[in-house]
């Protein structure tokens, strides 16, 4: 194949159409989402998160492949923590940034990184796409190239190709075909099952309503409050929201389908709100912010509601983030996540890749005694998508 390799300082210098191609039905890699985080500020000049997208066309022009890539300066927002290599680095009087992501920033959730349109010709475009990667890495004198949250497909040919691969967890819900909340609980034990009913019922007790709404039906006074709940969780921790309000402002028209509010409301006003993206399958519960401290409302916000909207719309798996054991309680369960990673300097290549192998011990470690305490009955198994699990009635 006669392949042209080209590097871009902005989504917007792609063609959006042949991008959404590539993308497929993923609402982080729409070409929406990311040139919305462009056009906002929130990625970047005078940021940490500098675009550096590359793409593969043919002989005609025809865009075959991309990699979402960007030159980091920290390792803000990635959600796969190396502050210890970086430290590493600087007391070996090397310096670790930059460094190359290839991930969609602010955003852990497993997806594809090596965009292809034609599949039967994967590794030959994935091939052009990395060598450019590394290339790129020795031109501007990275220390490394991460590929975070990486589909299983994209971590077999990494892993072939020599990146160190780096296991993480989250957790996860997975539908097994509930009619509805209550056929759900069914399958829990019965004290899991009569805790999750009395957190619920306290908030509903307290006179807390909820509604779903699309990106573009909040109105002005919502969303006012919806950025200033979430805006609050970061300023609680002594740092700036990731996101501005120009960029929820762009997403809620430009992709209004793909964001879903979940807004709590008491005595008609807004007290407390999840923010969360969807597909088809997915839901993706990504911020949560509150005015009101109302017993067990952050469960009923950011999973109770979630779960129940998955259950009545079909929707396969709900991903709430990142971190978060209370998260197993409530039906979610261990999953694994992985991140790839190619480290230009050969002794710390080799130190990375030991961590990364014993570090994938203490994680299965992790796994398998989270597994134990899984709120499902015997006779029930939650975890893993291949897995089949009778409905319990």
């Amino acid at each position: 194949m006669q392949l042209h390799i080209h590097q871009h300082s902005s989504i917007l210098e792609v063609d959006k159409a042949d991008w959404n191609i590539l993308a497929g039905d993923s609402p982080f890699l729409r070409y929406e989402f990311l040139s919305a985080l462009e056009n906002s500020g929130c990625v970047g000049n005078k940021t940490a998160w500098e675009p550096a997208h590359i793409t593969v066309v043919d002989k005609s022009g025809r865009l075959l492949g991309a990699l979402p890539l960007y030159i980091k300066y920290d390792s803000q927002g990635e959600f796969v923590f190396d502050w210890s290599w970086a430290n590493a680095y600087e007391q070996a009087g090397i310096s670790y940034y930059p460094k190359l992501v290839s991930a969609v920033p602010f955003t852990p959730a497993t997806g594809q990184r090596i965009l292809v349109r034609d599949s039967e010709n994967f590794e030959i475009i994935a091939s052009a796409l990395l060598n450019k990667a590394k290339k790129f890495a020795e031109e501007i004198n990275a220390s490394s190239l991460h590929l975070l949250f990486p589909t299983d497909t994209e971590k077999q040919f990494l892993s072939s190709t020599g990146l160190a691969q780096r296991k993480g967890c989250q957790f996860h819900w997975h539908n097994r075909g509930y009619t509805n909340f209550d056929e759900f609980l069914e399958c829990f034990v019965s004290v899991k099952r009569k805790k999750v009913r009395r957190e619920r019922r306290r908030v509903y007790e307290a006179g807390v309503q909820f509604e779903y709404l699309s990106g573009d039906q909040p109105s002005e006074e919502d969303w006012d409050a919806v950025f200033d709940y979430y805006s609050r969780n970061f300023t609680r921790r002594g740092r700036a929201p990731y996101l501005n309000r120009s960029f929820f402002n762009e997403i809620s028209q430009t992709m209004p389908d793909s964001l879903l509010l979940i807004l709590a409301r008491f005595k008609k006003k807004p007290i407390a709100t999840a923010i969360c993206f969807r597909n088809q399958h997915t839901l993706y519960g990504r911020y949560w912010g509150s005015l009101a401290d109302f017993h067990s409302l952050h469960f009923e916000t950011c999973y109770y509601q979630g779960i129940e909207y998955c259950i009545n719309k079909g929707i396969n798996r709900f991903e709430p983030g990142t971190q978060g054991e209370h998260k197993l309680s409530r039906g979610f369960t261990p999953v694994a996540t992985w991140s790839s990673h190619w480290i230009k300097d050969p002794l710390f290549k080799q130190a990375i890749t030991q961590f990364v192998d014993q570090e994938k011990l203490q994680v299965n470690a992790y796994i398998n005694e989270l597994e134990k305490h899984e709120p499902y009955r015997k006779d029930h198994t939650a975890q893993g998508e291949n897995k089949q699990s009778p409905l319990c009635r």
